[in-house]
């Protein structure tokens, strides 16, 4: 009895089954790979985000290393439009010398920059009429600092009034320490226990922004964001050392909820859109 052709179908069938259950075992590992980061990132099935930051000094925009930022990158208003067209996620504005200056937000030039939403405006937030006039200015979130530092309680005011939604803390760091005035001062508090206050107190967003790496493109301080986002129960925004789009998705991968930055998007040729790709790419929810 011929059984060549009995062997071929059997080996066949056994070829086909072990493929199929490969491919099974791929899919499986896959779904396992988004599940992790999903969890991970504490996102709840939300939109990943990218956030362009635009640091505001004087008359137009600044970039540098370590909140040193003594290069010019051009007017506001024209940046803000390329983003626009780009249709970023969100974008952050920062005035970066409101507080060391004693002043308030420029609000007339900010209802000429508002051409996009959302929008979160900070610097030189200090009262609650500070939040009402940036809100009717256009901004959907207001950012704030330093005055955190100097009255705690005024971001429950702010969180009562306005809405959780409404207010971003943000937390700059060097060291595994707090700095305030734009990293001018240093504060007695770690950014652990800084960030779990805020957020008790109402904050819906925590900004956070490692000194050490900002401007360098050397990537996330990934250590520094996992243990801020596994303290808290809000949305943890990953800010400074960003230089490519793996760094953005390790940053989601340890528990932030959106990727904020800069000079990657000043720099090089990489773009939001771009980082939405790769991140979609990776297994991550994106818009």
């Amino acid at each position: 009895m011929n059984l060549s052709g009995y062997a071929m179908s059997s080996q066949t069938g056994k070829s086909s089954n072990v493929s199929t259950m490969e491919c099974r075992i791929a899919s499986l590992k896959t779904l396992k790979a988004i599940s992790k980061r999903l969890m991970k990132a504490n996102l709840g099935g939300l939109a990943v985000r990218v956030i362009p930051t635009l640091l505001w000094k004087g008359v137009g925009l600044v970039k540098g290393v370590g909140f040193d930022s003594w290069r010019r990158v051009g007017p506001v208003l024209p940046a803000i439009k390329v983003y626009n067209g780009r249709d970023v996620d969100e974008l952050i504005l920062l005035d970066i010398t409101a507080s060391l200056e004693g002043r308030e937000p420029d609000y007339s030039s900010i209802e000429d920059f508002v051409t996009f939403s959302p929008f979160t405006i900070g610097g030189g937030v200090k009262t609650l009429d500070h939040i009402a006039n940036l809100l009717r200015a256009g901004a959907d979130k207001v950012s704030i600092n330093t005055s955190a530092y100097l009255n705690p309680d005024f971001i429950t005011q702010a969180a009562d009034k306005f809405g959780s939604q409404c207010i971003v803390v943000s937390i700059d760091v060097k060291d595994r320490v707090c700095h305030s005035y734009s990293g001018q001062l240093t504060q007695n508090q770690h950014p652990v226990d800084w960030a779990m206050e805020m957020a008790n107190r109402g904050a819906g967003e925590i900004l956070l922004t490692s000194i050490d790496r900002d401007g360098t493109m050397s990537g996330y301080d990934l250590p520094l964001i996992k243990e801020v986002a596994e303290s808290v129960n809000v949305s943890v925004i990953a800010s400074g050392g960003c230089g490519n789009y793996q760094d953005m998705i390790d940053a989601i991968d340890v528990g932030a909820s959106a990727v904020a930055a800069a000079s990657i998007f000043h720099f090089t040729e990489q773009t939001p859109i771009g980082a939405r790709a790769a991140m979609r790419e990776a297994g991550l929810p994106v818009r």
